[in-house]
């Protein structure tokens, strides 16, 4: 299990998140929306330990990984899908996967056929430079190089940004299929309509701070909250 307790974080020189708690329990998917400049973005980085915690407390499966480097985080079992893809253009769709073999804790052939698997069109393309993939290819690498790791918690940061609706689609049925087959995921998006239609449990925050929080069903009934902090 994931669990955030009093995080505050910075970014720059702005106090970006302001004691902010939230859990990731075993194989849920959980959600964090608000709008942009929330601090969402800021509280992944720094559960990923590419932002150092002013204060605050980050424990995966009761060991305290706030104050390790991003390496050793990974090793621990997180993995970022960072907001903007971030794929590597001149390399190949697998030697993109293959990269992660250094980070990974699983083995590798069949953390390979799994990223297949899930997302045939890359199976397709494994030879072709990730510069010339679409925009949903490459968020769909740059979630199956995550994947490679074999990850204990899954971060995803805006992944349907910059998409076309179908290939939103597409990619949330793959972070279904992931959910399903047991991944704890924690995801921050914009998109509340989709992304409260699958989550187990949801996080508003507003200007660094949890306001809200619910089941996706309980927050999807509160249509003040929605307009409020999602408009």
């Amino acid at each position: 299990m994931l669990s955030v307790s009093g995080l505050c974080a910075s970014y720059g020189a702005i106090r970006a998140v302001t004691g902010i708690s939230l859990e990731v329990g075993e194989g849920r998917l959980v959600t964090v929306l608000g709008a942009n400049g929330a601090g969402k973005s800021t509280t992944l980085r720094a559960i990923a330990g590419l932002h150092r915690p002013v204060v605050g407390s980050i424990t995966l499966d009761g060991q305290e990984i706030g104050k390790l480097p991003s390496h050793q985080v990974v090793r621990r079992g997180l993995a970022l899908v960072p907001e903007g893809r971030m794929v590597l253009a001149p390399l190949t769709v697998e030697e993109n996967l293959l990269l992660s073999r250094h980070a990974g804790r699983g083995n590798e052939r069949e953390m390979l056929a799994q990223v297949y698997e899930l997302f045939p069109r890359l199976a397709e393309r494994r030879a072709q430079v990730a510069g010339l993939l679409s925009g949903g290819e490459q968020q769909m690498l740059a979630i199956g190089r995550a994947m490679m790791t074999a990850p204990r918690v899954l971060l995803l940061d805006e992944p349907s940004m910059g998409l076309a609706p179908v290939i939103v689609d597409q990619v949330f049925a793959a972070i279904v299929t992931l959910h399903k087959q047991g991944q704890s995921i924690l995801l921050v998006e914009q998109n509340a309509e989709i992304t409260l239609e699958t989550c187990d449990f949801a996080y508003l925050m507003k200007r660094g701070e949890i306001v809200a929080q619910g089941t996706g069903a309980e927050l999807r009934r509160d249509a003040g909250v929605l307009e409020a902090y999602l408009s």
